[in-house]
């Protein structure tokens, strides 16, 4: 008998297009008879994947409240029943099971069958107050933290906290993939060359992104060694941002802070 170790087989991760722009990432059992789904906005697409793939639900991940990733949670709990369904804690969401209220290491327990998740929980306010965000081996969930060139919009927290945030996401090794739930990376990276026209990488990952989405084929996953080459929200500690930032706002930018809140202003205003 052999001693070689066989490594594990890890989960499939797949994405279930909804509306217009979301993502609902489905992480598929190795031996491929259940699933999670993260941030099911809506719960249609994740049957018919569901159907499509012989699959069962095993659990629900949400990163924060907004509709468009959470409206489909009662659905799906009124067709598998006990189903958990893990997220902030926060009343607003409908359906939680359990509120994650404290960072670090969690054993995400299924409602059906044995596939288990191992996970690393971030708390990530920026976009909302109770935004959180899931590593589960080498995949990061973030919801609407990062983006693949970009970051969510302040909608309650402050730049200083998104600054911090995205730090959190950074500190991660750089093969890390970035799994997050909107299709915005034109968009973003059409942004990105306006503050950074300059920058190589950039230039490069946009005509592979542009030949992908010709392809109506997803830009996501990105990796965080990629997104501290071309985010400009994760650039934000580069000296090379203040003149042009300066420029922008009229304004000092001595600190990352300072320059990241310009950043946004100026994206929300694009």
């Amino acid at each position: 008998m052999s001693n070689v170790n066989v490594p594990l087989a890890r989960p499939k991760i797949t994405p279930i297009a909804a509306f217009d722009d979301n993502y609902i990432w489905a992480i598929v059992a190795p031996q491929g008879y259940c699933c999670w789904v993260v941030d099911p906005g809506d719960a249609a697409p994740v049957l018919a994947f569901l159907a499509q793939n012989s699959l069962t639900l095993a659990g629900i991940l949400i990163t924060h409240h907004h509709s468009d990733h959470t409206g489909g949670i009662l659905a799906l709990k009124e067709t598998f029943g006990s189903l958990p369904v893990y997220g902030p804690a926060n009343p607003a969401i409908k359906g939680i099971t359990r509120a994650l209220t404290e960072e670090g290491e969690y054993r995400l327990e299924p409602g059906q069958g044995r596939f288990a998740l191992e996970c690393r929980l971030f708390k990530v306010p920026g976009h909302t107050l109770d935004h959180i965000a899931y590593l589960i081996g080498d995949a990061l969930f973030c919801g609407d933290t990062l983006f693949c060139a970009g970051c969510g919009r302040l909608f309650e927290g402050s730049a200083e906290q998104m600054y911090h945030s995205l730090n959190q996401f950074a500190a991660l090794d750089d093969n890390t993939k970035v799994y997050c739930t909107h299709e915005y990376t034109l968009a973003n990276l059409r942004f990105a060359n306006a503050v950074e026209p300059d920058n190589q990488a950039l230039t490069d990952y946009q005509l592979a992104a542009e030949a992908l989405r010709e392809q109506q084929q997803p830009t996501l996953p990105s990796t965080i060694g990629r997104e501290k080459a071309i985010n400009p929200f994760m650039r934000c500690q580069k000296n090379t941002l203040q003149s042009v930032l300066e420029a922008h706002s009229g304004h000092p930018c001595h600190d990352p802070v300072s320059r990241f809140a310009v950043l946004r202003r100026w994206k929300d205003n694009f």
